[in-house]
């Protein structure tokens, strides 16, 4: 990687979580763009020392404060862990310095996204939806919404790797997400180097969030992972009702420690989105490994732009900016591949 020199904000980098499964990867490439200007932060002190960082607690506004104060210089915060709520990204808006937040609740982006007219008071910039889902899935959902001249309906289909080590975080995440209720009908489609499959609808944010930025009323994200057996088992939970009962921390505890330590299938990813107006229809699609890597490298691109380009400021999301229209393009060299599925995938149901 080259050292970027943009004659821009020249202040420090705070990565929070900047360590774990997603900001390790955001520090990483930040730090080679940006030498010296990375701060690695999260709860853990001892971890984040070592690094050369400070410790951070998102669930302490005050401490925040505090730290932000103690650095003098922050140029941007990455958010790679999910606060409880849009005061971090308050705080961090109102000193006119620069956010990218890697939240995937659409309750918390709805939060943020809110704060957009004290960003734009105070001169600054937020960037949302910066990963893989929502993130990659929102390009692809613009490139696809554009292609048939405005879509009436979007499908969203990802396919996740079980045997990729996420973040306890993420793992949280996800199992909790299986308890939340997701409109819509289950998919069969073809999705690249994994031939026909089974998606469910999920409560990925993209899906609330395109209905807004595109002005796209009807769109539904679903998933399935690598192995079959393990997506029927997880939807006939959620299909049940059962599912409610990994939100309890008894089971959900040991469920996400127990997740972390077994793996129990590849590290690949796909991401498909069809789009369809009338007799109109567009398909786009890419692959890649180690979905946690990539959402590292989709936001820590993100964060480039907000420090090197012209953004506007306010609170964005990722496909509002044009400047990053082509990231996925820019990802080849770590293994994420643009294609086009067969169209019949796509109507098989």
């Amino acid at each position: 990687m080259t050292t970027v020199n943009s004659g821009g904000p020249t202040g420090r980098i705070l990565v929070v979580g900047g360590y774990g499964a997603v900001g390790a990867t955001v520090s990483a490439t930040l730090g080679a763009w940006f030498p010296g200007r990375v701060v690695p932060a999260g709860r853990d002190e001892a971890r984040a020392r070592r690094l050369g960082g400070v410790r951070v607690d998102v669930t302490d506004p005050d401490a925040f404060r505090r730290v932000l104060d103690e650095l003098g210089d922050v140029a941007a915060v990455v958010l790679c862990v999910e606060p409880p709520d849009a005061g971090i990204a308050r705080i961090t808006l109102e000193r006119g310095v620069r956010l990218v937040d890697v939240a995937a609740t659409a309750r918390l982006l709805d939060a943020v996204t809110d704060l957009s007219g004290t960003a734009a008071a105070h001169g600054a910039t937020a960037l949302l939806s910066v990963g893989v889902a929502p993130g990659l899935t929102n390009l692809l959902a613009r490139r696809a919404h554009e292609a048939v001249g405005g879509a009436e309906r979007l499908d969203i289909t990802l396919l996740f790797g079980t045997g990729e080590r996420h973040g306890a975080d993420a793992l949280r995440w996800t199992l909790t997400a299986l308890g939340e209720a997701a409109p819509g009908a289950p998919y069969r489609t073809d999705l690249p180097g994994h031939g026909t499959r089974t998606a469910y609808p999920f409560p990925f944010s993209d899906q609330h969030t395109l209905r807004r930025t595109l002005d796209a009323l009807d769109v539904t994200t679903r998933l399935c992972l690598d192995s079959r057996p393990l997506t029927a088992a997880l939807f006939a939970l959620q299909r049940t009702g059962l599912s409610g009962a990994l939100c309890r921390p008894r089971v959900l505890r040991p469920l996400t420690g127990a997740l972390h330590r077994i793996r129990l299938g590849g590290d690949r990813f796909a991401v498909r989105v069809d789009a369809r107006r009338g007799d109109r229809h567009a398909v786009y699609a890419l692959t890649g490994h180690e979905q946690s890597r990539v959402t590292g490298l989709v936001a820590a691109h993100a964060t480039r732009e907000l420090l090197t380009g012209s953004p506007p400021p306010g609170v964005h999301h990722i496909e509002q900016l044009p400047a990053l229209a082509r990231l996925p393009e820019s990802l080849a060299a770590h293994g994420v591949v643009l294609r086009r599925p067969a169209r019949r995938g796509g109507d098989d149901r």
